[in-house]
């Protein structure tokens, strides 16, 4: 009877099949969240509810199967959630990369046709701004569990580093070509952006550069100049902009995300990431030296090497001992004469 060659416990077929059972629950966590937001959930607060469930699930869910499938003792961070004394200041750099490529594109924007704004300054508009804040901060969060998480993690074991930033480049342009409006630069600049995002997180081996990019990205074109995100265009109470030029500098109604000035601007930012995560990626890249098999005296290795060289050492001659006389008790001195008696 012929016997099937067991797979080892972190083997490459292993992880493919972890990473098939991530990707097939990210799309039945996002239909659960969907369904709790629509029961729970009043109209105007439907989409920050569903992220926050998505967010949650994701979490929840990829912490189990670490835990369960690999047996990681703290499953929330091996999924890029490390709580390390830099991440408050990882996340603060990915937010300034992300706010550079929303001006480095909407400048371009402004000189080729301009932007309509209108501002709603009301006290519930403010409001209503913090609260479409949580909503992009808690949508990147949950993007980044589930395109730079657990199943991305499983699909690198499987593939590599590189074939895994392709593999769920595609993944996340297939995701975002599902949307309606989206085209071929929308397709071109989801790949880009997905590239980015995994350069941040491979060279820093969490998620808060990647999440910090991918929350400045979306949140300052929508909160700061009111553009749309996705096709979306109502995400800013207090900022509503209308972009005014060619197609392919404004994205139309669908938003930067389908312009190919956005494209070009990722394009750029993909150097620019890998050169600001060079710390992070010698900081938790680097191979670390474990020592192992038996101790070793150098010193005296490198002594009997030396002795198989040169031969036996020649004695030392000895050393001259001087031997001293016998110490003789000095002459006693010459008593005087004594007069001779006179007679």
């Amino acid at each position: 009877m012929t016997m099937s060659t067991p797979q080892p416990a972190n083997s490459r077929f292993r992880a493919y099949v972890q990473f098939v059972a991530a990707v097939l629950y990210f799309f039945l966590a996002r239909g659960l969240a969907h369904r709790l937001a629509l029961g729970d959930a009043t109209e105007p607060f439907l989409p920050l509810v569903e992220q926050a469930l998505l967010a949650f699930l994701l979490l929840l869910g990829y912490a189990v199967m670490g835990f369960w499938l690999d047996r990681e003792a703290h499953p929330v961070s091996a999924q890029g959630l490390p709580w390390r004394s830099g991440c408050p200041g990882e996340a603060g750099m990915g937010v300034a990369v992300g706010w550079a490529l929303a001006v480095a594109c909407v400048l371009p924007m402004v000189v080729g046709g301009g932007i309509a704004i209108v501002l709603v300054l009301g006290p519930s508009a403010w409001g209503w701004l913090m609260a479409d804040a949580a909503f992009f901060a808690l949508a990147a969060l949950a993007e980044e569990i589930a395109f730079r998480g657990y199943g991305f993690q499983r699909f690198e074991r499987a593939v590599g580093p590189l074939g895994a930033a392709l593999g769920f480049a595609a993944f996340y342009a297939i995701v975002q070509a599902l949307l309606p409006g989206s085209n071929h630069a929308s397709i071109a600049v989801s790949v880009m952006l997905s590239l980015v995002l995994s350069t941040a997180y491979l060279r820093s081996r969490a998620l808060w550069v990647s999440w910090g990019i991918n929350f400045g990205w979306k949140a300052s074109r929508a909160l700061v100049f009111g553009l749309a995100i996705s096709g979306v265009s109502n995400h800013s109470p207090v900022v509503q902009g209308n972009p005014m030029g060619p197609f392919w500098l404004t994205g139309g109604g669908f938003g930067l995300d389908g312009s190919w000035v956005a494209f070009v601007a990722l394009l750029i930012a993909l150097p620019v990431v890998y050169r600001l995560t060079r710390e992070l990626d010698y900081k938790y890249n680097a191979s670390l030296i474990v020592p192992g098999g038996i101790p070793v005296d150098l010193d005296a290795a490198g002594r009997r090497q030396h002795e198989a060289a040169m031969g036996p050492a020649a004695p030392a001659a000895p050393s001259l001992v001087q031997i001293l006389p016998l110490a003789t008790p000095p002459p006693e001195p010459p008593s005087a004469e004594k007069p001779p008696a006179s007679s």
